[in-house]
């Protein structure tokens, strides 16, 4: 199994999917030239417009992005496509999508027999069991919280450290803290922006300038450094 789960498609200050380009080609080697792209988290702009926009990027590194909304057979596209690409954006509208497609379980046997898995925001959402960990506003009936299954434990992508001053709502940190109390065998990785999770089997490595954060119930959150060891979560 190969994973590359991308915590943001952007840094600040940067063209769209600049900072992971590099990451992407590295990761998706040569022998990949199509990529089959999943737009189904875009919600205020047209898929079309999303795939261009993945393109434009993707020409920097030699693949071509091949959108599955332009398919008439999704699951068949998956079943010959040489990697998955989904992107970021609304993570309920994106599951509903799948599901309406019946994409999980295909895409699921695909990745686990060795087609590369790329995904960023509501993408690495995706890899895990379920979106409960998921950021964003539930726009959706998503007709059931499983996901791919990829993974054993959960992201929380774009995971924030600070509590804005004047703001006294609960902070990330306590959002995750209220899941893991509900699901106390489920740890949870906060991956913070610029990092990105590289699986390649059983092995796992964080790229990226910050640590994650785990959570798990009954324990303190600790940090661990790129470089460090992952591998217990999977």
């Amino acid at each position: 199994m190969r994973l590359l789960l991308i915590s943001n498609s952007t840094n600040a200050g940067e063209p769209y999917l600049n900072y992971p380009k590099q990451n992407i080609q590295d990761f998706l080697g040569t022998k990949v030239k199509k990529t089959l792209f999943l737009p189904y988290a875009g919600v205020t702009f047209s898929y079309d417009t999303y795939a261009e926009k993945v393109q434009e990027r993707f020409d920097e590194i030699a693949y071509q992005v091949d959108s599955i909304h332009n398919h008439e057979d999704p699951v068949e596209a998956v079943r010959q496509a040489e990697a998955i690409v989904v992107g970021g954006g609304n993570t309920w509208h994106l599951t509903r999508m799948i599901h309406d497609n019946n994409l999980v379980d295909c895409i699921r046997e695909k990745v686990l027999t060795g087609t590369p898995y790329v995904g960023w925001s509501a993408g690495s959402n995706m890899a895990c069991p379920t979106i409960k960990t998921t950021n964003d506003m539930p726009i959706i009936d998503p007709r059931g919280l499983h996901a791919f299954n990829l993974i054993p434990f959960q992201i929380n992508p774009h995971y924030l450290d600070a509590n804005p001053d004047g703001h006294a709502g609960e902070t990330r940190e306590a959002r995750i803290e209220e899941f893991i109390e509900v699901n106390k065998h489920t740890f949870v990785l906060g991956l913070r922006e610029g990092s990105m999770l590289k699986v390649i089997n059983k092995r796992m490595e964080l790229i990226g300038p910050r640590p994650a954060r785990i959570f798990k119930y009954g324990e303190s959150p600790r940090e661990v450094n790129p470089g460090g060891d992952l591998n217990f979560l999977l």
